[in-house]
């Protein structure tokens, strides 16, 4: 799985032993999580090797709990943004976890599923050609803390 279902898990179950223990049901009603991820989940901590592998990590010190999560709104209403360039205000970083936060979904590249081009300095002529091609809205890093200080 992906880094984005990874978070989605992380977020709705809180823990790895929440996460090894729920049912079926409880895993395909997580937004983006559908049958074939959730038979792989389960079948992952059905094998002793994993949850062996598990409990070292935890003996280690590894955490696998949530703690202090932030609140996420929903201003970005599950929004598709690709952030290319270099940034004055924020890091390419701090625009990813704005973009969750505030409900957005962040993409590597430029799709049809795109809303946003984020667009800084420098930025990849690529993704800029693709997203005038595909006529996807390209803002400033103004214009998206605009969006999201609303």
């Amino acid at each position: 799985m992906g880094e984005t279902v990874a978070k989605k898990l992380a977020k709705h179950f809180k823990s790895i032993d929440q996460l090894a223990a729920a049912d079926f049901d409880s895993l395909i009603a997580v937004d983006e999580i559908g049958e074939k991820i959730a038979i792989s989940i389960q079948q992952f901590f059905t094998d002793e090797k994993n949850r062996e592998i598990i409990q070292k990590l935890k003996n280690a010190g590894v955490q696998f709990e949530l703690k202090n999560v932030a609140e996420v709104n929903d201003i970005l209403n599950k929004q598709t943004f690709v952030i290319s360039g270099v940034f004055k205000i924020v890091s390419r970083e701090k625009l990813a976890e704005l973009i969750e936060q505030n409900g957005g979904k962040n993409a590597g590249s430029v799709s049809s599923k795109t809303n946003f081009l984020v667009a800084g300095e420098n930025m990849g002529p690529a993704k800029l050609a693709k997203a005038q091609q595909l006529g996807v809205k390209i803002i400033s890093e103004d214009e998206f803390l605009a969006m999201i200080n609303q």
